[in-house]
Order: C-alpha cells, then sequence, then structure tokens
C-alpha cells in the first residue's frame, strides 16, 4: 500500500503475531485495570483485542497480579480470544517469573525496564534472572527504556565524561546518547546470555516529539534488532492524539518501527480502546495497513448548515467499527473499503465518484436531491427524509455483493469482478 522503504529488522515471533523483517507494523495497547481482579482485566483484554489490538500488555507488579495472569489466559482462550498478552515488570519481575511458573508459561512475552530491574550490583544479577527464565520458556523479551526512569549511573557517567571533553554535548544530546546506549548495552548482555536477536525488542520512550524521534533515529542507525514505537506519557485527548501522531509518523515514514502503541491517557470513565483506534487510523492514514473501511466527509461551512451529512458520516463511521470483527469473516478485504459522505455540490459528487460508493447529501439552498455514486457511476438519486437510511442500506448491500459469501472477487451490479489483489 506505499512506497516507503522500511528498515529491515530481526523478524520477532510473538505468540501467533509475526513482527519485524518487513512484517506489518502490529498495533498494540495496554489494560489499566488491576491484573489481579481476573474478571475486569478479562473484559477489558477482550474489548482491546475485539477492537483490533494484536497484542496487549498488562501490568505484574506483586503475587496476586503474578497468580491471576494464568487465570486471565484460561478464560480469554475459552472466549476464543487468542490475543497474546505481554507481562509488564519493574523492580521485582526476578522473583514473581520466578515464584509464579504458570506465569512465566502464560506471558507471551515480557517486557524489562533497565532502569529499574535492579541497582548497583544486583542489577545484572536480576537482569540476568529474567532473562533465563525467558530463554527456559522460549519468550522473547521487550527491553524498554524510559527515560522517566533512566539508569542514572550510566547517565552520570556519560555526563562526566561530556563534562571534560574538548566538544562538550549539548546535555539533551547527552540524554538522548545515554537513553540509547542503556537498551544497546542490555540488548547485547542479554545475547551474552544466550538470548538470540530474535528474540529481542527494543523501545526507548520520551514525552516530547523532537527527543523521541532524534532517539530512535539514533537507535535504528545502531541496531537491527525489532523496534516498539511509542511516545510516553502523551496525554489526554487531542493533546495526547496529535503528539503521538506527530511523533510517529515522522519515523514510520523514515521507515522506522515495527510495532505500536499510543498511550494515551483516558477520560475518567473513559474508552481504553482509543488508542487502539487512533494506532489503527494513524498507520491506516499514512498507507501502511487497511483495518476498516474509510468514511470520507466534509468538514462542513456555511453550505451544510443541515446536520444530515455529518449525522449519516458518524452513524456509518461508528456502524462499520461495531461490526468489523463480524465482517473480517464474513466479508474479507472489507476493510479496504471507501465510503464517502459529502454535505453539498461543491466537491461532493466529485469525492464521491472517488469512494467506492459515495453520497453528495444537499447543501444549503441546493435542490433537496443528493445522488448516489457506486464506483464512479451515479446509480440513482435520493430524495425526502428517508435519504439517509435508504443510502446506508445502500452501503450494506453493496458490501455485500462485493465482499459476501467469504470471497473477494463476485461481480456486483455496478462493476466488474474484484480480485484479491484489489
Amino acid at each position: 500500500m506505499t512506497s516507503i522503504v522500511r528498515k529491515q529488522t530481526v523478524p520477532v515471533r510473538i505468540g501467533q503475531v509475526a513482527m519485524g523483517g518487513g512484517a506489518p507494523i502490529v498495533v498494540q495497547s495496554m489494560t489499566n485495570t488491576d491484573t489481579a481482579d481476573v474478571g475486569q482485566t478479562v473484559a477489558q483484554v477482550v474489548s482491546l483485542a475485539r477492537t483490533g489490538s494484536e497484542l496487549v500488555r498488562i501490568t505484574v507488579d506483586r503475587e496476586e497480579a503474578a497468580a491471576a495472569v494464568p487465570l486471565i489466559r484460561a478464560q480469554l482462550d475459552t472466549l476464543g480470544v487468542n490475543v497474546p498478552l505481554i507481562g509488564d515488570f519493574h523492580y521485582n519481575g526476578h522473583m514473581l517469573l520466578a515464584a509464579y511458573p504458570d506465569c512465566a508459561e502464560a506471558l507471551a512475552k515480557y517486557r524489562i525496564n533497565p532502569g529499574n530491574v535492579g541497582f548497583k550490583d544486583k542489577r545484572d544479577k536480576q537482569f540476568s534472572q529474567i532473562i533465563d527464565i525467558a530463554l527456559r520458556y522460549d519468550k522473547p523479551v521487550r527491553i524498554g527504556v524510559n527515560w522517566g526512569s533512566l539508569d542514572q549511573e550510566l547517565l552520570t557517567r556519560l555526563m562526566d565524561e561530556n563534562a571534560v571533553s574538548a566538544t562538550p554535548k549539548d546535555a539533551r544530546e547527552v540524554m538522548h546518547e545515554a537513553i540509547v546506549q542503556s537498551a544497546l548495552l542490555s540488548a547485547d548482555r542479554a545475547q551474552e546470555l544466550g538470548m538470540g536477536a530474535d528474540k529481542i525488542v527494543l523501545s526507548a520512550k520520551v514525552s516530547a516529539v523532537q527527543d523521541l524521534i532524534a532517539v530512535y533515529g539514533m537507535l535504528a542507525a545502531r541496531s537491527d534488532l525489532a523496534l516498539h514505537l511509542g511516545l510516553t506519557e502523551a496525554g489526554m485527548g487531542s493533546k495526547g492524539i496529535v503528539a503521538s501522531s506527530a511523533a510517529l509518523s515522522v519515523l514510520l515514514q523514515q521507515g522506522i518501527g515495527d510495532t505500536i502503541r499510543i498511550s494515551l491517557t483516558p477520560e475518567p470513565g473513559g474508552d481504553r480502546s482509543l488508542e487502539v483506534k487512533v494506532a489503527q487510523e494513524l498507520l491506516q492514514s499514512m498507507g501502511f495497513r487497511a483495518f476498516v473501511p474509510l468514511v470520507a466527509a466534509c468538514p462542513g461551512c456555511g453550505r451544510t448548515t443541515s446536520t444530515t451529512f455529518q449525522e449519516l458520516a458518524r452513524d456509518i463511521q461508528d456502524f462499520i467499527r461495531d461490526q468489523m470483527p463480524d465482517w473480517k469473516r464474513r466479508y474479507p478485504g472489507v476493510e479496504n473499503l471507501n465510503v464517502a459522505v459529502m454535505g453539498c455540490i461543491v466537491n461532493g459528487p466529485g469525492e464521491s465518484k472517488h469512494a467506492d460508493i459515495g453520497i453528495s447529501l444537499p447543501g444549503t439552498g441546493e435542490t433537496p436531491a443528493a445522488p448516489v455514486f457506486v464506483e464512479g457511476k451515479k446509480v440513482t438519486t435520493l430524495r425526502g427524509p428517508g435519504a439517509a437510511a435508504e443510502f446506508k442500506q445502500m452501503v450494506l448491500d453493496y458490501i455485500e455483493r462485493r465482499y459476501g459469501h467469504g470471497v473477494i472477487g463476485e461481480a456486483s451490479e455496478q462493476g466488474a469482478p474484484r480480485t484479491a489483489a484489489e
């Protein structure tokens, strides 16, 4: 779908999910439930997976959480939700994985933070213990550096070396180097302990857009290991969405990144799955993957004082998202569908012709008629208060004709037979 040349990284398999090595960029998310609460955690994992998260990370911070992990895995399997679970460990991961072997087995990957896996003389011992357990159970690891918990000994050493350098760098540049070195040194140590490059994923998360771009550029230039992208502590609402999209889109455009997470702070009582939708929409907007049919709609202006086109665009978009888990099975290829819901005569007919199916609703002062276009050809004109409902039904009928019966390529009345390549 895109001509962007992606950096070739070492392929990694996490459960049934392929990452790196040219595989499609993977969408992942993280629960914010208490992992020890099996019911709530299962419900949220199901919601995230249903929305399209291909990997889900859960916090494993204490014994009760570790004991709950195999129960969560078992319930998900019973429900037919086979999304891989990633264990997020800080400070005591070496103890929990050793004490709860069923947890170690149930997880598909472990996340290790080099900044808090252990301190001083305990760092290497505790890091090595986790790697040994990962090797025993044949699990990959993500070595995830975060500038909020950066290895202070490493940072201090680099700052001291910089202070006496003939050409000292800016303190921010030294910080970038410390982040990158923390990831690379830990990856080197894991490989010394016997872990293959095909079992290692790296991340280097910061919360400022330009810092993230700089750090991942350095990391990609110095390593061929698979890379997890994410702007940490991105924030809430539009701020978090814009900041994450700004940072990740630049890196993705440079061919950097094998998996992404959009780390949004949810609104109180908000939908955790929003971060999955944003990740999907980012990848789909940039042409890397297709997840759901696209609904193009004009922004509205003084020509479109009626809210009909806004309501119809929202209804169709929401309906499509709700139906996608079922449609993936029933209508292979439907994620590539393009629908247009336009509000006036200026761009409406032209945009509708470019879509697979589109409608141009009448704007203020226009004749109350709505031409409908299917695969570039006008097929009918809808009139009256039932036009929106009629168009919605036409979309459903089109999907059934084009993608129905489990075969892409069934001829429709308006167009030529489709092929899987389309």
